[in-house]
């Protein structure tokens, strides 16, 4: 997945539903087909994040370990 995203969404120590929320916002502003990375420590988002994708038509790209936090990349439907 170490594909370049064209934003990057910091929400190392937030917890449900907060990096989900914030993702949504920023995908909101986003154009078509840009892709987000969303770096995250919360548990609940290895569920949330492609959950959330599914429900609202986004791509779920994949996720990989980043030190201590997990990098979600999505792409804008």
């Amino acid at each position: 997945m170490t594909s370049p995203a064209d934003q990057e969404l910091d929400a190392i120590g937030l917890l449900c539903p907060l990096p989900v929320l914030k993702a949504r916002k920023r995908l909101k502003s986003m154009q078509p087909g840009e892709t987000l990375r969303l770096l995250a420590t919360d548990p609940a988002a290895v569920v949330d994040v492609p959950h959330f994708c599914t429900e609202s038509g986004h791509a779920f790209l994949g996720m990989e370990e980043h030190g201590p936090a997990t990098a979600y990349l999505i792409r804008r439907r």
